[in-house]
């Protein structure tokens, strides 16, 4: 067929390269399309379809070049233009990719395909919203369009509305039960509202389908650490990895797995892998930094931690006018702003250096959560809170809150600790106190933390024995997320109804000046405790978060604080074993 066929019927030798084609024969139909275009070199198909095939090879600038070309012969050709859009966003031209959807859309208003395209570049962008749009239309045109239902659940996601992605999945599934990145798709929704097992599932029916995509191995790697199975998980990746050695992800969350075992050498050689490979890749930077930090070494660690700026998704990345504070300027007689974009807790533990830079002479100005501003202010320290959008007119240099202990230059000696800095208001302290009573030993409990974060929960259940020990009260300080517990786990708790119905842990600052002892795992409760200056025991998991560090049972952020440690993943019995033995010694039963 490699002959001279301008005697020949080009349309039969285009026929059977499409039918090659179509079957996935690639290196079959190649041939056939070039020797169509040495007898007709201006011919539209021949044109177009090499074009989609290299782009299928992955050759995308002798993919673009056709496709242009095919375009100069049918500008409004819905296919050539689908085509050359994709093309252009494998290029990593997104602009021109999405002007070429418009001007095929403008033309073809009402092709699925085509809208389809243009929302999935969309949601690679992150422009959640606008891509829904798109994908509500395309599978509106033809609700058959399975593959416009999988994207349509990306966008959902993205959108953080998980349980329509969820929905818009099924329908994917229920059109195309084999389309195995679907079913990784849906456990990857599934692991996102907390329903582990079900997502392990999903990513094991995307591997039933496909065992050599790396990455649903990747996914399902992350689903077993939710689960505390880091040796199966480090399989998963392990195995991710033999596919695609490239593959940055997996190694990285290889590296957390290790991080989940103690493993901390082989932790840091995972994130050196992906930096031989990506030496800016950002993820990896910031894994390295909370491996330093969670063993102590804060120069290094709060050095790596500035990472979290350049992350895919940035932390407190903003850009100013003023100059960033680095430590190194004089701030007396200056204005600083500082401001902190992550949890409640984070926000009241490193309060401290927010006094810390106004003993140096600065005026300081800081935006925190909206929930928390009363707190804060409450605080006094003569530092002046915004709300989580404030910004001043007028400040000298700004800062992250999050960035100053790497300005003050943090070590593990020079932890500041100065408790109690924060105050529960005088009224609030007598009304509970008044409610609550004084008789019995109280012990506020709160037993779960956001559901979105895995592991930061233990079952209610598990403080059965010390809520049967005499003369112990358990009043709860839970809310939201775990309250149910109280009604199935055979627990006597009290329950406290109105607690910080209005502004976040003003009622709960105050409820702890009235007890004698707070039982949290690691959640904003523990650093309100510590920053009041209150006695509170926390259960940590085996590898706490890095705020914690390891082994010891006392935290030099927080004077009043005992830590009770997981003994290896998952076991919160021994927690709780050791906590009754301590109320036991303490005679309080």
């Amino acid at each position: 067929m490699m002959q001279d066929i301008r005697s020949m019927d080009i349309e039969a030798v285009l026929e059977q390269a499409f039918a090659l084609h179509q079957g996935g024969r690639l290196a079959e139909a190649e041939p056939l399309y070039l020797t169509v275009l040495r007898a007709a070199p201006g011919d539209f198909t021949a044109q177009l379809l090499l074009g989609i095939l290299r782009h299928q090879q992955g050759r995308h600038s002798e993919a673009l070049e056709l496709l242009t070309a095919a375009l100069a012969i049918h500008p409004d050709s819905d296919l050539a233009l689908l085509n050359h859009g994709n093309v252009l966003a494998a290029l990593g031209r997104g602009p021109e990719a999405l002007a070429s959807y418009d001007r095929a859309i403008a033309l073809h208003p009402r092709h699925a395909d085509l809208a389809n395209a243009r929302g999935l570049l969309l949601v690679s962008q992150r422009h959640f919203q606008e891509a829904l749009a798109d994908l509500d239309l395309a599978v509106a045109i033809h609700p058959d369009f399975a593959e416009g239902w999988n994207n349509r659940g990306n966008a959902l996601q993205g959108l953080g509305r998980l349980e329509d992605a969820l929905a818009s999945y099924d329908r994917a599934l229920s059109l195309s039960p084999r389309h195995a990145q679907t079913h990784n798709n849906r456990a990857h929704v599934l692991r996102r509202l907390g329903r582990l097992g079900a997502a392990l599932a999903a990513a094991d029916g995307a591997l039933a389908l496909d065992d050599a995509n790396a990455q649903a191995l990747n996914d399902r790697g992350n689903i077993l650490q939710d689960l505390n199975r880091h040796e199966e998980a480090i399989e998963s990746y392990s195995r991710a990895l033999a596919i695609r050695p490239d593959y940055l992800d997996a190694a990285n969350n290889r590296g957390a797995a290790h991080q989940g075992l103690m493993r901390f050498e082989k932790a840091l050689g995972d994130f050196d892998r992906v930096l031989a490979l990506d030496g800016g890749h950002a993820l990896a930077h910031w894994s390295r930094g909370i491996v330093k930090l969670l063993t102590g070494d804060l120069e290094e660690g709060f050095r790596l931690y500035e990472w979290r700026k350049q992350l895919p998704a940035p932390i407190e990345q903003r850009n100013y006018h003023q100059p960033l504070w680095t430590g190194a300027e004089d701030i007396a007689g200056k204005t600083l702003f500082c401001y902190i974009e992550q949890g409640l807790g984070d926000t009241i533990l490193f309060f401290r250096y927010a006094l810390m830079a106004r003993a140096k002479g600065a005026r300081v100005i800081l935006a925190v959560q909206d929930p928390i501003v009363p707190l804060m202010r409450d605080a006094g320290g003569d530092i002046e809170i915004l709300g989580g959008a404030g910004v001043p007119q007028h400040f000298d240099y700004h800062s992250p809150l999050m960035s100053l202990p790497l300005a003050f230059g943090t070590t593990r000696d020079t932890i500041p600790a100065p408790v109690p800095y924060l105050k529960a208001q005088t009224g609030r302290v007598e009304t509970w106190r008044g409610r609550i009573g004084s008789h019995g030993f109280k012990i506020g409990i709160c037993w779960q933390g956001a559901a979105s974060i895995a592991n930061r929960s233990f079952p209610l259940s598990l403080l059965a024995p010390i809520s049967q020990m005499e003369h112990v009260r358990l009043i709860s300080l839970q809310k939201g997320d775990g309250t149910a517990q109280i009604r199935s786990a055979g627990v006597k708790v009290e329950e406290l109804g109105d607690l910080d119905s209005g502004d976040a842990f003003l009622d709960s600052a105050a409820v702890m000046e009235s007890l004698d002892l707070v039982i949290t795992l690691d959640t904003s409760l523990a650093h309100l405790a510590g920053a009041l200056g209150r006695p509170a025991w926390v259960a940590l998991k085996f590898v706490p978060d890095w705020r914690w560090f390891l082994e010891s049972a006392q935290s030099p952020w927080y004077p009043t604080l005992r830590l009770f440690r997981q003994r290896e993943p998952g076991d919160w019995d021994s927690v709780f074993a050791d906590m009754q033995d301590a109320l036991r010694r303490a005679h309080i039963s």
